[in-house]
């Protein structure tokens, strides 16, 4: 049993958790509230704080046995919460890097090897296929922070914010207290300042931005879709995303999402469409009429005789997409649906009912058609039946199917017996 389970809650472990499971509870914690990927969020920065301060004594085997067997005030010597170390300095020696920063992990510089920057804001830009056929320009409005042009970034009147003196800006601060004997030295949240490490009166601050040093601003920016681009392609605006002082702006970028077409599929440069023909067109040739991206309509010849076979593809030459940043076009691919009639009539009789084909009609298919394929056929002597074909209805037959197999169940449970064949 130990004594105090605060450290164990703000990982979110138990008190049995191992090494390894501490270590993955902080590696989450610490990426999901450092202050570089959540820069306006004081709630964020605190919980980093805390979840680096926990870890830093649940980590250390002896700091671990003091506050398990006497909790928080049995840690003596920089063992309590924050344990002496910045919260940062524990992350940079976590994950490695200088300066505890977060460096390319979310788009800010290590503080060693370059100026820290603001976060990249990430937009999805849906675009038809008809405008990445032709290429367009597109205006986006986005609100991004900007400093604030009346304090000028310093949050009020020039003089008017001023280091905390309690953290002298480091915005946590060390505090003591007597426990019989014993003297516990730990660090919290600086109550002057609230973590900021800067202080400023009411008064003084900027009428703009309420002392928050960045303003929203709207701004519309040009997006270029250039033709034939791909869907997944970013399209980078550096330094247009969130200002704040002393680093440098972020940047925007859009990604590039084609919508779904009504009657064209992409394929790389390639389109694919889908065009249903009659019999007759199939069989004695015609023309279809295909729509393009471009308000272009093609004309395609079906030779007579040419016989288009239900799911044959045929192909266009360069009537595709533009190949993106080239000067040739993909191919457009055509599969053709061949439409069966139901029946085919001949002339109708006196009361206008059709009497089917005619055997001249019969003839006249069989002239320019394929021979019949042969046929087994029954000897002379063999006893034959004559029966009409019916047509099916799919609704129809899945219940009867469905009703025979309910009543095979019903004399299996009746009383059937299943007989297995053992062998000798």
């Amino acid at each position: 049993m130990v004594k105090d389970t605060k450290f164990y809650d703000i990982l979110g472990v138990s008190p049995d958790a191992t090494d390894a499971q501490l270590k993955s509870a902080y590696r989450k914690g610490a990426l999901k509230h450092h202050p570089d990927k959540n820069q306006h969020s004081a709630e964020a920065a605190d919980k980093f704080k805390e979840i680096s301060a926990a870890y830093e004594v649940l980590s250390d085997p002896q700091k671990r046995q003091i506050y398990d067997q006497y909790g928080e005030e049995g840690l003596e010597g920089g063992g309590g919460m924050g344990g002496g170390m910045a919260a940062e300095d524990l992350f940079a020696q976590f994950f490695g890097g200088g300066g505890g920063g977060f460096g390319g992990m979310f788009g800010g510089g290590a503080r060693e090897t370059g100026p820290k920057k603001a976060r990249t804001i990430h937009h999805v830009h849906k675009v038809s296929l008809e405008d990445i056929y032709r290429g367009k320009v597109s205006k986006l409005a986005l609100q991004k922070s900007v400093i604030c042009s009346k304090c000028e970034g310093r949050g009020g009147k020039e003089g008017a914010v001023k280091t905390c003196a309690g953290c002298n800006g480091a915005g946590m601060k060390t505090m003591m207290r007597q426990m019989g004997p014993m003297i516990q030295r730990f660090q919290t949240v600086c109550p002057d300042c609230n973590g900021e490490g800067e202080s400023i009166r009411d008064k003084d601050r900027c009428k703009q931005c309420n002392g928050k040093k960045t303003v929203i601003e709207r701004k519309v920016l040009h997006v270029h879709v250039d033709k034939g681009v791909q869907s997944g392609t970013k399209i980078d605006f550096r330094g247009e995303g969130d200002q704040m002082p002393g680093v440098q702006p972020g940047d925007v970028s859009f990604e590039i999402e084609q919508k779904p077409h009504a009657r064209f599929q992409r394929k790389g440069d390639d389109l694919f469409y889908h065009a249903e023909i009659d019999l007759l067109t199939a069989l004695a040739g015609g023309a279809i009429y295909v729509e393009h991206l471009d308000d272009r309509w093609l004309t395609v010849e079906i030779m007579p005789g040419e016989v288009i076979s239900p799911g044959e593809v045929k192909v266009i030459r360069g009537q595709g997409m533009p190949s993106y940043r080239h000067h040739d076009f993909g191919n457009l691919y055509i599969q053709f649906d061949v439409k069966f009639p139901e029946k085919i009539n001949g002339p109708n009789d006196k009361e206008g009912f059709p009497t089917g084909m005619t055997p001249e009609q019969v003839k006249a298919l069989e002239s320019v058609l394929p021979p019949r394929m042969p046929q087994n056929i029954p000897p002379p002597d063999a006893m034959t039946e004559d029966y009409q074909l019916e047509k099916v209805d799919p609704m129809q037959e899945g219940n009867r199917a469905k009703s025979q197999l309910d009543e095979d169940d019903d004399e299996m449970g009746a009383g059937g017996e299943r007989v297995q064949c053992a062998s000798q």
